[in-house]
């Protein structure tokens, strides 16, 4: 991530534009919802945007055809669910690709669903599941962010790997070697962007402890 523009075979990318649309379309009606009920919530919204955008833009090169940089999708994922960043993610990548040539148009759909759909899911279900096993606000939010950047990455190796699979032990194989080669980078930038998470997060809520303020910030919107 981002996988860069070319890279993958036409049919792959369409495939990725396909399978992207629902999750965004789902999340724009999300979006309208929320800035319909909680107007206050819009300057929030924004500030996820940002952050994924600050963050994602952070590229540190890591295998031929991509690269590893922090996703920043955690925040809103843990603020507003998970639908709101396959929207607040496309735009990220989209404004990525035009302005900083980072990722592209062609591969626009894979980028999307693996960093503005997978990262996104992955980190709220971690962020619910330590809430309900009772892990502190701070350990949640960290684990959600972290892992969720690590998903988009072992996500990512996969769509290489289908793409390019190995010659010799196919597409297993192709993934565990682009799994590989971004872990080197990708496991220290995914623990510095739990942190970041957590310290942001705390900002925005007031630095409070009560795990029901988090939701507070967007009106508890789910």
């Amino acid at each position: 991530m981002h996988i860069m523009e070319g890279y993958l075979p036409a049919s792959h990318c369409a495939a990725w534009y396909a399978a992207s649309a629902p999750f965004v379309v789902a999340g724009a009606l999300r979006i309208r919802k929320i800035v319909r009920e909680r107007p206050e919530a819009r300057m929030i919204l924004a500030a996820s945007g940002a952050f994924a955008f600050v963050l994602s833009a952070l590229k540190i090169p890591s295998v031929t055809g991509s690269c590893s940089h922090p996703t920043g999708t955690g925040l809103g994922a843990v603020i507003f669910g998970p639908s709101v960043m396959a929207v607040l993610g496309v735009l990220v990548l989209l404004f990525q690709a035009l302005l900083l040539a980072h990722g592209g148009l062609t591969t626009l759909g894979a980028n999307t669903f693996s960093m503005a759909v997978v990262g996104p899911w992955v980190a709220y279900a971690i962020w619910r599941l330590g809430r309900g096993l009772g892990l502190s606000v701070a350990l949640s939010i960290f684990l959600a962010a972290a892992l969720g950047d690590l998903a988009t990455y072992v996500f990512t190796s996969v769509q290489l790997a289908l793409a390019y699979p190995d010659p010799t032990s196919g597409i297993v194989g192709a993934v565990a070697k682009f799994g590989g080669i971004f872990a080197v980078t990708q496991i220290p930038l995914a623990i510095a962007e739990g942190i970041l998470t957590v310290v942001v997060i705390d900002a925005l809520a007031g630095k409070t402890a009560d795990a029901d303020k988090v939701g507070v910030l967007a009106g508890e919107i789910r």
